[in-house]
């Protein structure tokens, strides 16, 4: 995934550029005399509760499972963990990706559950029994 273009969520919805906002800063921890002056750990924000490329039922659903990640509906993502400017916007990206998946994706159906069947419960019963024999074999010290 690239760090410029429109971010792929699902299907056909995409996330356009114009849509993100970028702020660049110095990243923490090692790096010698380059960390000091390069501003490599990129932050990602989007506003998730205006944009205008979510459909509405997504954007319903994104709010929900994003509310507590949320700042007055918009998600902010920070990648610093690489040493390049670059890396850490495509790494920024990927991660907005995913998120987005995820929180809108549909909920999984709900299980019915069933009785085992009669066949099930003697087999899982029979092989209770053998382990059961098994076991006890070991403790009756013939030897």
């Amino acid at each position: 995934m690239s760090a410029t273009g429109p971010i792929p969520i699902s299907g056909s919805v995409a996330i356009p550029e114009a849509e993100l906002s970028w702020r660049f800063s110095r990243s923490s921890g090692p790096g010698g005399q380059h960390v000091n002056t390069s501003a490599t750990a990129a932050e990602l924000s989007f506003d998730v509760a205006g944009s205008p490329s979510l459909p509405s039922p997504l954007r319903e659903r994104a709010l929900q499972n994003l509310g507590n990640r949320l700042v007055e509906g918009v998600i902010t993502i920070r990648a610093e963990e690489y040493r390049s400017q670059l890396r850490n916007r495509e790494a920024a990206c990927e991660r907005l990706a995913a998120l987005l998946r995820d929180a809108t994706a549909p909920p999984p159906r709900r299980r019915r559950p069933t009785k085992p069947s009669r066949g099930m419960v003697e087999r899982r019963l029979r092989n209770k029994k053998h382990r059961s024999e098994t076991k006890a074999n070991r403790r009756r010290g013939t030897w």
